[in-house]
């Protein structure tokens, strides 16, 4: 006889398809181009490009043009990261193995009738780095599209350094075109912590910013300042952390002299001054820093012992 008190498997739900949104295929590419889009494609032309076609894109239904431009005409938006010479090199050799550029970046016209790219530093690099005389682009009507689309940028994966940098030259941008509260931007800053961090490296290149960003991550939140406001009480907050970093380094190298030697030994020391490993929720991130620059200050490289520093985990010190 079968056992009746045994569980019959749950039959798992089935996910509901979303609801249709968006234009049909023929809607996205039918249609009249309103009047501002005409005159961007009048300029485009004028600029000594060659528009392609003009359409609605899918999700929103905003008109864009397609298009290709003079290669000169076209830079990149000045707040992105730092070109990477092997990632160019790469890019550069799958087009010529290829033989074709199948992949167009993104831009806006300027004022001063250039083309600014958000997404597509590497690759424009690449083509001249080919030599090649124009690019195909996919033009957008409104200018303040090109901050927000570098929240898209999946072009190459970030490490902190690269992001705080991107995030704090763009931030700096914003604040001669927009200068909103900076928490209206939040979503594309990321995180608060990544504008401090910024300010760092903007100072000191090999800032391990590593090991101070989960200090950060956890005090810091955006402002209801105004950007270039909030911008200034940052720049005081790196500067401390900044000299707390020298400390650090300070406490590290007594660590050194006396024989200690570990891959962790700044996230030892950083360990012993941390306040918030004794406290739960949130915390103030200047009152946080000064604990830690008082603490920094007393510490006594003499009173470690090596299976101390031996016990110590996390990741290796940056730098």
């Amino acid at each position: 006889m079968a056992d009746s008190s045994a569980k019959k498997p749950r039959r798992s739900r089935k996910k509901a398809e979303p609801e249709p949104r968006g234009l049909t295929a023929r809607q996205a590419g039918g249609g009249v181009p309103p009047a501002p889009i005409m005159r961007l494609m009048e300029a485009i032309e004028a600029d000594g490009g060659a528009v392609i076609g003009a359409y609605r894109e899918p999700l929103g239904g905003l008109w864009q043009v397609m298009a290709t431009l003079p290669i000169e005409k076209v830079e990149p938006t000045p707040y992105q990261r730092d070109l990477s010479a092997p990632h160019v090199a790469r890019l550069a050799s799958a087009m010529e193995k290829l033989g074709r550029f199948v992949d167009p970046i993104i831009v806006v016209r300027t004022e001063d009738a250039r083309y600014w790219t958000p997404n597509g530093h590497h690759r424009l690099a690449a083509l001249r780095s080919m030599g090649v005389r124009s690019v195909v682009a996919l033009v957008v009507p409104e200018p303040e599209v090109a901050h927000r689309i570098l929240v898209l940028n999946t072009e190459k994966a970030h490490n902190v350094r690269e992001r705080a940098l991107e995030v704090i030259r763009l931030a700096e941008a914003l604040t001669g075109l927009d200068d909103r509260p900076e928490r209206d931007y939040a979503t594309e800053f990321e995180e608060p912590a990544l504008l401090t961090l910024g300010l760092c490296y903007q100072v000191n290149g090999r800032f391990s910013g590593g090991a101070y960003h989960p200090i950060l991550k956890r005090t810091e939140t955006f402002s209801s300042a105004k950007l270039s406001r909030a911008l200034a009480d940052r720049r005081d907050r790196a500067t401390q952390l900044l000299e707390l970093d020298a400390l650090v380094v300070e406490a590290v190298n007594r660590l050194k002299s006396r024989g200690l030697e570990s891959p962790y030994l700044k996230a030892f020391v950083l360990a012993r001054i941390n306040p918030l490993r004794f406290k739960k929720g949130a915390a103030d991130p200047d009152a946080t820093i000064a604990q830690m620059l008082a603490s920094a200050r007393k510490f006594d490289a003499e009173k470690v012992k090596a299976d101390q520093v031996a016990r110590t985990g996390g990741a290796p010190d940056e730098g």
